[in-house]
């Protein structure tokens, strides 16, 4: 979709925009079922951090990859703050996840996915101009 977009973007490295975009989308998703996940288990009680952690970094990351996704008059310094926010909450959700790793099957997947999505962040942050 990036491809299509009718201006030119000046130095920003599409390829990385485009990953970060989708890590985004796929970590909100991830962090959604993976609170609904803990939801379900019979300890939920000893689930409380991991479920609003899971749910800010969905909401984080969901805003996020549709900040990024509106390429028309961006502003460095907002999109700036959006990845080194979602590059935070997704290191912090990563943490607590893994946590919970060995027990819940669903945690390990989402501290992947959060790991990833930071990565992604830290790597497009670092090839703005």
């Amino acid at each position: 979709m990036i491809e299509t977009y009718p201006k030119d973007l000046g130095e920003v490295d599409t390829d990385k925009l485009a990953a970060c975009i989708a890590a985004c989308f796929e970590c909100a998703q991830t962090c959604t079922a993976c609170a609904d996940a803990c939801l379900a288990e019979d300890m939920v009680a000893e689930l409380t951090s991991c479920i609003r952690t899971n749910q800010d970094c969905a909401d984080i990351c969901l805003a996020t990859g549709k900040v990024l996704s509106r390429l028309t008059r961006a502003d460095p310094a907002v999109i700036r703050s959006v990845l080194e926010t979602c590059q935070t909450v997704c290191e912090t959700c990563a943490e607590e996840c893994e946590q919970h790793a060995q027990m819940h099957e669903h945690c390990r997947i989402c501290a992947e996915a959060c790991r990833r999505c930071a990565q992604a962040c830290a790597d497009l942050l670092k090839s703005l101009p």
